[in-house]
């Protein structure tokens, strides 16, 4: 893949190019120069856009597609596709799925059938066997398949030995294990964030107590265990001040947020819109602006789209019936870049990788290409449109947003849409 790229502004905080609009020759995948003004001798495709900017390829840290066994919900290519549209050169993969992503056959199956996308795809292997939480899965098998980390996709690890076990064991070969926080006896059957609004909605509540009482216990294993936890989309103020006063003992633990749960509210759902159940659930104000703090001062990890695509049958349905998830890939971008600068947006877009073993690529010569290429300033409403994703759960439906993405360059392939 050889492609000369005009005047894009470099947002890449590790680069000696940093803030600067510079040309980006890349020949056979690799960037060979970076220059004020390139020639095209070999006349090369060119990619000259609106206001280009370009940084370090995007990861996303939890997206869920549907194959095998959902491929109506979405399939592996189409998925990919998605992503590389939205940005993102790097996902790692949920195993939600059927059958569960739980050994080495099924993280080679996912990774094989994606190898030619341009997203990268990097699975999460089941913690437990078919995610049913009473029998470790096989750890290491999965991780010498290409298993990033392990964990099963919104279900809570209900026994606290298991936990024990699975943090000792994968440390032996330096694991990351996932656990959801989720007290299922606390939140009992809640379908929305527990406060005034579910008490005048007629809506069973699921309490902010039932996701920090699981992560003080997950924090206490961790202590005693050592290894290394990972608690994904947090919600609420208490989980953040937990979270900084574990990491202020050294404790070996990351943490992520889903976009959405920065931008609304549980007074999202005073018209009982689906799309915003979603787990865990949409809370107060002075939540999202915990959440954006722990995001400022490093608390929190990393962001996420918690993308998850679920059948329209099963969202046009009764809100106590409704299933959970929405999508978020699409939006992302544009979401996270109206509630930060752009240059903090790339910086949550691109954190994370480190955490899981993830390739960070940084833009200069000589360098390995996984580029993201965006406009950070327009402004657009985000319509039914803007969905590429076969299913079309998305909250973000007629929110104001800011800047969009031209696509991906990775893997020695493009993926632009102009």
């Amino acid at each position: 893949m050889n492609v000369l790229i005009k005047s894009a502004t470099i947002l890449d905080d590790k680069s000696d190019f940093h803030n600067q609009t510079q040309d980006i020759l890349l020949e056979n995948g690799f960037i060979t120069e970076i220059a004020n003004s390139l020639k095209n001798p070999n006349k090369y495709p060119i990619i000259s856009l609106e206001n280009l900017h370009v940084s370090s390829g995007w990861f996303d840290s939890s997206v869920s597609f549907g194959e095998p066994g959902f491929e109506e919900r979405e399939t592996l290519s189409n998925g990919l596709e998605v992503a590389a549209g939205s940005g993102f050169t790097d996902v790692a993969l949920n195993s939600n799925t059927n059958p569960v992503i739980d050994s080495h056959s099924d993280i080679s199956f996912v990774i094989s059938k994606s190898s030619n996308a341009t997203t990268k795809l990097h699975p999460i292997g089941a913690l437990t066997n078919e995610s049913k939480g009473t029998d470790l899965a096989e750890l290491f098998d999965m991780k010498t398949a290409g298993s990033v980390a392990f964990g099963d996709y919104k279900k809570p690890i209900k026994n606290p030995n298991l936990l024990k076990i699975a943090l000792q064991y994968a440390s032996n070969f330096n694991g990351v294990v996932h656990s959801f926080p989720h007290e299922a006896k606390v939140a009992t059957k809640g379908v929305m964030n527990e406060n005034i609004t579910s008490t005048r909605l007629g809506l069973k509540g699921l309490p902010a107590l039932a996701e920090e009482l699981q992560i003080v216990r997950d924090l206490f294993i961790l202590e005693y265990t050592g290894g290394k936890l990972h608690i994904p989309t947090i919600s609420t103020k208490k989980s953040v001040e937990l979270i900084r006063d574990a990491k202020s003992k050294k404790l070996d633990v990351s943490c992520s947020v889903a976009i959405h749960n920065l931008l609304y509210t549980d007074e999202k759902l005073i018209d009982f819109d689906t799309n915003f159940k979603v787990n865990p659930p949409l809370r107060l104000a002075s939540d999202s602006e915990a959440l954006i703090e722990g995001l400022k001062d490093g608390t929190i990890d990393m962001v996420t789209s918690d993308h998850n695509p679920i059948n329209i049958e099963y969202k046009k349905t009764e809100f106590e019936y409704a299933k959970n998830g929405t999508i978020g890939l699409e939006s992302a971008f544009g979401a996270l870049n109206s509630l930060f600068s752009t240059k903090k947006t790339i910086q949550l877009l691109t954190k994370g990788k480190e955490r899981f073993g993830v390739e960070n690529s940084i833009i200069k010569i000589g360098s390995l290409a996984h580029l993201s290429l965006f406009n950070p300033t327009k402004n657009y409403v985000f319509e039914s449109k803007h969905i590429r994703s076969k299913s079309k759960n998305s909250l973000f439906i007629d929110t104001k947003l800011k800047g969009t993405v031209y696509g991906i360059i990775a893997n020695n392939k493009t993926s632009i849409t102009i």
